[in-house]
């Protein structure tokens, strides 16, 4: 790879190009990259452009993602500040991008790409506008450089390659901040406006990491156990050279072989769930759904311990406090005796929440999913919403696992190229079969782990709830007081969920408390509503997109 380097708070950085700036300043040893209207520091948290906690200036343009944001020689990069002065340059804007394709694929992922690949088999003209700036998604995340690791990373190079000889036209770098009635959709890409009117359309984003909320879980060096394989799996960058993983959930233990293969100490791989083998039986029940993923778990565990680390069980993450330059990790070992370990890193994943925000915008059929604590989006057979038109597969209608995505994505595809006049190119044959399979297996695979919300009332008063307002549970409690009937009713009472995330992380606490206090069930209108833009954009793209809208009406 070619070296480059850029200037961060006036020191040289030197990357590979092609790497992301947090990858950049991980490696250099940076972990804070902005300051909090509070004076706390924030480093990378998401590692994927959700929680907005990662922002830096970029050559006096404040609020740029540096998760997002590719590393460039002689950049000019400083730590952001609360409040950043307008550096007086102008927003450049290109010209609209106007799309009217057969098949619009929202999700670069194993469902977007197998939803893309099906369409386009069957003829239909199919555009995918992907967020990540390489497809592939979050379970097979490409490295930036086209190096493939393993065998999962094969098979997420073998999907995109199948997409592009397929004909279909992959937009990356994209991000779409508005849907419509009648499938409008707004996005933006570098400085062009986008805007989408497609005769069908398939939503494919995928869900984000449910974290630990703990003291100190907002501190830099805290991140989720996604961002920390992105680091490892995309820019071969380690997250830190000791580094603790917590939660629940296979991802922790796939992700500690990774960066203990990579070079990383993990001193601590904290499960909450007990081991399987004290529930034989269900742990039988799951090897015998699928017994390729099943054996596949058991070789990362003996793997794990081969590299000197092995699971603690029944183990939880209590807080995390800054210490001599590192991070001090407190859990609470089974018995009730806790211990503190020192390490450059906390990774955190206790299940995910589907990025559901589009689907919810449109006004698809959602319920609510106690047992993984997450809303599902309702679809038939093929994958079709309430909505005429719209389709939805993978995570982001509730989590499923990639191996199922990818069956729901050639279905709806099927579908929403027959809808768009393109029929029977993809036989469907065994398909619902197959994906009956996958489902089976993740229904038997989640019950032995602990995903389970915690109660949030239980925490240390002072523990911040929502990132981006810097909001503690003490002043959303005090917000409760007044006894809101709904979680709106707590936001404009609190500001919780009214930051740059817009309530990605508080917004399913927000509408847990809600529900604790006024004894109502959870269902799809307790959580924030939707609104747009939802997600960042700069005003100027938004007032461009509604121009070139109404030129074309």
């Amino acid at each position: 790879m070619i070296e480059i380097q850029f200037s961060f708070d006036g020191q040289t950085v030197k990357a590979q190009q092609g790497q992301s700036l947090a990858a950049a300043l991980t490696d250099a040893g940076h972990r804070s990259f902005r300051t909090t209207a509070k004076s706390a520091d924030r480093g990378m948290f998401c590692g994927m452009g959700v929680c907005q906690d990662c922002l830096v200036t970029v050559d006096g343009q404040p609020n740029q993602r540096a998760c997002m944001s590719p590393a460039k020689n002689n950049m000019i990069v400083t730590q952001q500040v609360p409040f950043p002065e307008f550096s007086g340059k102008a927003y450049a804007l290109g010209e609209p991008i106007n799309l009217s394709p057969d098949v619009l694929v929202i999700g670069g992922g194993a469902g977007g790409l197998s939803a893309a690949i099906a369409a386009a088999r069957a003829g239909a003209d199919v555009v995918v506008l992907d967020e990540r700036k390489v497809s592939g998604g979050q379970y097979y995340k490409q490295s930036a450089d086209g190096a493939l690791l393993d065998a999962q990373q094969r098979q997420g190079a073998d999907l995109v390659a199948d997409a592009k000889s397929a004909g279909v036209t992959i937009l990356t770098g994209v991000e779409i901040w508005g849907a419509f009635d009648d499938l409008l959709f707004m996005a933006q890409q570098d400085e062009n406006p986008i805007i989408a009117r497609p005769k069908t359309a398939i939503v494919a984003t995928g869900a984000y990491e449910r974290p630990v909320i703990v003291p100190g879980w907002t501190l830099p060096g805290v991140m989720t156990t996604g961002a920390a394989q992105t680091l490892w799996r995309s820019y071969q960058s380690l997250a830190g050279k000791r580094v603790a993983i917590c939660g629940s959930g296979p991802l922790n233990l796939q992700v500690a072989v990774e960066l203990a293969r990579g070079g990383a100490k993990i001193v601590r791989l904290a499960e909450r769930a007990p081991h399987p083998v004290t529930r034989p039986l269900r742990a039988a029940i799951m090897a015998m759904s699928g017994p390729a993923l099943a054996i596949k778990g058991l070789k990362m565990e003996i793997a794990l311990r081969r590299l000197g680390a092995t699971a603690r069980n029944s183990c939880e993450l209590v807080s995390v406090t800054q210490h001599k330059g590192a991070l001090a990790a407190t859990f609470q070992n089974p018995g009730g005796m806790q211990d503190t370990v020192e390490v450059d890193a906390v990774c955190m994943n206790a299940g995910f929440e589907p990025q559901n925000e589009i689907l919810r915008l449109l006004g698809v059929s959602m319920q609510y999913d106690a047992a993984m604590g997450h809303l599902r989006c309702q679809t038939d057979d093929a994958m079709r919403t309430n909505i005429r038109g719209l389709y939805a597969v993978g995570d982001c209608k509730g989590l499923g696992g990639a191996p199922a995505a990818r069956e729901e994505g050639t279905i709806a595809g099927t579908h929403a190229a027959a809808a768009s006049g393109f029929a029977g190119a993809h036989a469907l044959r065994g398909m619902h079969r197959r994906l009956a399979r996958h489902r089976r297996f993740q229904s038997r695979l989640w019950p032995l782990y602990d995903i389970a919300p915690r109660k949030i009332t239980d925490l240390p008063h002072d523990t911040i709830i929502c990132r981006c307002e810097e909001l503690t549970l003490e002043d959303i409690c005090v917000g409760l007081d007044d006894k809101p009937g709904h979680a709106g009713t707590l936001k404009r009472a609190t500001r919780v969920g009214m930051g740059r995330c817009q309530g990605r992380y508080c917004g399913p606490v927000a509408a847990r408390l809600v529900a604790e206090t006024t004894g109502k069930p959870i269902e799809d209108l307790s959580f924030f509503a939707p609104r747009v833009p939802i997600k960042p954009v700069a005003i100027s793209a938004i007032l461009a997109a509604e121009e070139a809208v109404n030129a074309k009406d």
